[in-house]
């Protein structure tokens, strides 16, 4: 059994460069699905608020502030 460089020495082995490239796409992937999720539910929600408030105008609009006791 001869030792060569190949066994010693990973030739696919990452700088930190390139493992920080991975890191921060991997990041920037997992970031913009959860914005679009969160945008979608903040979307999905202000339409259901919306037709809320177009439904029942007067009910909110009567309603008195309760004062708050301290």
């Amino acid at each position: 059994m001869v030792a060569t460089k190949e066994k010693f020495f990973s030739p696919t082995k990452l700088s930190a460069q390139q493992k920080a490239a991975t890191t921060h796409d991997a990041a920037m992937q997992i970031i913009d699905a959860e914005v679009s999720a969160r945008e979608k539910k903040t979307q999905k929600l202000r339409q259901l608020r919306l037709e809320q408030e177009a439904a029942a105008p007067e009910a909110t609009a009567t309603a008195p502030a309760k004062k708050k006791k301290k």
